[in-house]
């Protein structure tokens, strides 16, 4: 995390206490002054499997900038008393830097997701922006090339790439792979492509706003997700209660 962002801590994950807009603003400062930015999102899910799984949490904790996606982790913050401003979601951060990318002339690689999907992804932000913001792109499926679609990136003349991978997978190839990237902003952002391209839809506002985008997912795919979502929540509210009352 860079020293000059505000922070908090929970669950030993350092969160960076700012707004959507704030943290847009950080990031256009990091690629105009040419450095370089890694950022990565947390949820409530992702916090539980870091603490069973270190190398994805160590892959997460080396990153730039980490922002909370979810409520849960805001209303944890709260009953922690390290009250975050306001949660980050990805796909939110993600279309405020596509815009940002506009207007400012940035290029962006995208990268994951099924061929179809990526395509999609990138044909609705031609057609919303121009194809001038577009370096390129690839689907997930590149198993053995790791290297080549990295450098294939860096000698793009991206200065944003966004990764639509699951977790570890994406955190996993940022991390190994981020230097010989080298472009100035990466992120993950996990199954966004999905929703840009119409395959999965949001949840509504309402559901947004109160934490339920999880249930939205699980009246979806119920037979897929029930286990997991029943798994992770109870999880996340057991780590918290213990970081609460300090219990080892």
């Amino acid at each position: 995390m860079k020293n000059d962002i505000d922070t908090i801590e929970l669950l030993d994950c350092p969160i960076a206490n700012l707004t959507l807009d704030e943290t847009v603003h950080f990031i256009d400062n990091m690629i105009e002054s040419k450095q370089y930015i890694h950022q990565t999102s947390v949820n409530a899910a992702k916090l539980v499997y870091m603490n069973k799984n270190s190398e994805l949490k160590n892959n997460v904790i080396s990153s730039d900038l980490i922002n909370a996606d979810g409520m849960a982790v805001i209303w944890a913050s709260k009953f922690l008393n390290r009250s975050l401003q306001e949660r980050v979601t990805g796909i939110d951060l993600m279309q405020n830097i596509v815009r940002l990318a506009f207007e400012k002339k940035y290029k962006i690689f995208f990268l994951g997701a099924e061929e179809e999907i990526v395509k999609q992804v990138v044909e609705h932000y031609k057609e919303k922006y121009s194809d001038k913001v577009i370096a390129g792109y690839c689907n997930g499926y590149f198993n053995g090339k790791d290297e080549m679609i990295a450098r294939e990136i860096s000698e793009s003349g991206a200065h944003i790439l966004f990764v639509a991978m699951s977790s570890p997978e994406k955190e996993s190839f940022l991390n190994r792979y981020k230097k010989i990237i080298d472009i100035p902003f990466i992120m993950g952002v996990g199954g966004s492509f999905d929703v840009i391209a119409g395959k999965v839809n949001r949840a509504p506002y309402w559901m947004q706003r109160y934490g339920l985008e999880w249930f939205y997912r699980l009246i979806q795919e119920p037979r897929r997700m029930w286990k997991r979502y029943l798994y992770t929540n109870i999880m996340f509210i057991w780590l918290v209660l213990k970081e609460k009352f300090g219990q080892s």
